[in-house]
Order: structure tokens, then C-alpha cells, then sequence
């Protein structure tokens, strides 16, 4: 493994239910030697993609990687148009809205809009959640043929949670309705207590891809304003869609 694979993996360790690790987390996370995680660490530290908390032992991420992150959401039209939309739906909802992107066989969501509801998701941006068991990950998932999902999940699927797709089959199912409505829905799958709606949109000329999402409490939205929601998401990534020529979208919707 190249020491800029190595340092990829350290980086994933970091979400938001992990800010800090330490050598002790790389040899028990990663399988990694002791002192091969020590030297690695160091290293990372020494060119500014980690520092340390204080005199401590402890490391988080440096602050060259928030310029990049702030970097990265300056230089995507897609994320800026898509987090207009997130926002405005928010707003107009009151519950947390997120755009999400996928990495290989997890989602992470790259800006939040917090909910103005006293009953609300509490924002879980730079969590990684599994794709096939989210409405944001299936809506992104659901932009694949049937066939690239399969060898994706060519070992099959290790659902979090009974109400999440317990085979490769039943998410090809789900999938199947995404496509014919352009709206993913979840309930109380990789988060507990929460349901979440979420719609995909991309840019052909960038290849990017990321999802809308409004993240909801599971007991305090009916049917109707569940509608509502996923409605004008569907709309802001419409006009999305019509903007960078995703000519897949219209596909999705067809049979709607």
C-alpha cells in the first residue's frame, strides 16, 4: 500500500462521530502496525493534512484540508445550485436538509442546512452512511444500471436495520421505484427515529452527481407534508437538471 493510500484510509476514519484518532485507533481500525501508524501520523501532521490536539497524543484534521473543503464547495456549480435548493426547502419545511455525495459504497453529506422546527434531525454533515440502507444513497444509486449496483454489492448487503433492503434483490426493487418517481424515500434505517426524502441530480460536463435531501423526525410529519416536501425537492433538482442538460433525470421521472 503507498503511503498516500495509507494516509486516504486515515482520513476516512474522520466523520462526525470521530474527530480525533490516535495511533492505538489506526492499529485497531486499520490493522495497521504500531509503529508504521506512528510514523504515518507524524508525517501527515508534518505537511498540514493533520495536527495535534494540543500536547496530546490525540490527531485531527489540519487546516489545509478545511481550504480544501472550503475549495471544493466554491468550485462546484452543482453543489452550489443544489445547496440553493436544499436551503429553500429547509426553510420552507423547517427540517434539516443536507446535499450528499457518494464514495464507492457510502454516501457523506457535504453541506447542511439545520431545521428551524423545535422537533427536528439534529445535522450529521460529514457522517458516512451506507448508500443502499439511505434515501440519499439510493437516490444516487438508482442513477446505475442494474447491472453496476449488482457488482457493487457482489457480496451482498449488511443491513443496520430491519426497515433497510435486506438483499441485493430488494434494493434492486427500490431502486426500480426511484426510477419511476425521481423520489428516494428511508425510515428509520441508517439513522434511527428519522426518515429522510432525497432526489439526484448531476452535471454531465463534470460527472458530478449529488443528492437533495430534507431529513425529518419519524413521528411528527403526515403524509401530506411528507408530499409537499418531496415535491419541491423534486422541482429545485428539475430545474437542476434542465440547467446542466442531465438528460437522465427526465428519464427517472418518465413514468411519474
Amino acid at each position: 500500500m503507498t503511503i498516500l493510500a495509507s494516509a486516504a484510509h486515515v482520513l476516512r476514519c474522520f466523520d462526525s462521530e470521530c474527530t480525533e484518532v490516535t495511533v492505538s485507533d489506526l492499529v485497531t481500525r486499520l490493522g495497521m502496525p504500531k509503529s508504521n501508524a506512528s510514523r504515518l501520523l507524524r508525517a501527515m501532521r508534518a505537511v498540514g493534512l493533520l495536527e495535534t490536539v494540543g500536547a496530546s497524543k490525540r490527531y485531527r484534521p489540519g487546516r489545509l484540508l478545511v481550504d480544501l473543503a472550503r475549495v471544493y464547495r466554491r468550485s462546484s456549480t452543482l453543489l452550489e445550485h443544489a445547496s440553493a435548493v436544499v436551503a429553500k426547502v429547509s426553510s420552507a419545511c423547517g427540517h434539516t436538509g443536507y446535499v450528499s455525495i457518494q464514495d464507492g459504497m457510502m454516501v457523506m453529506a457535504v453541506t447542511d442546512h439545520p431545521g428551524s422546527n423545535a422537533l427536528r434531525v439534529v445535522s450529521t454533515i460529514g457522517r458516512r452512511l451506507p448508500a443502499f440502507a439511505s434515501a440519499t444513497g439510493r437516490s444516487l444509486l438508482a442513477r446505475l444500471p442494474d447491472g453496476e449496483v449488482k457488482r457493487l454489492y457482489a457480496t451482498g448487503l449488511k443491513p443496520p436495520s430491519p426497515s433497510a433492503p435486506q438483499s441485493v434483490e430488494e434494493l434492486l426493487e427500490r431502486l426500480g421505484r426511484i426510477r419511476e418517481s425521481g423520489i428516494a424515500t428511508s425510515s428509520d434505517e441508517a439513522t434511527r427515529g428519522a426518515d429522510a426524502l432525497a432526489v439526484a441530480v448531476g452535471d454531465p460536463a463534470t460527472g458530478e452527481e449529488v443528492s437533495l435531501c430534507i431529513v425529518l423526525p419519524a413521528s411528527a410529519v403526515d403524509a401530506a407534508e411528507r408530499a409537499a416536501i418531496g415535491q419541491a425537492l423534486y422541482e429545485g433538482a428539475a430545474e437542476i437538471a434542465a440547467l446542466t442538460g442531465d438528460a437522465y433525470f427526465p428519464r427517472m421521472s418518465a413514468a411519474a
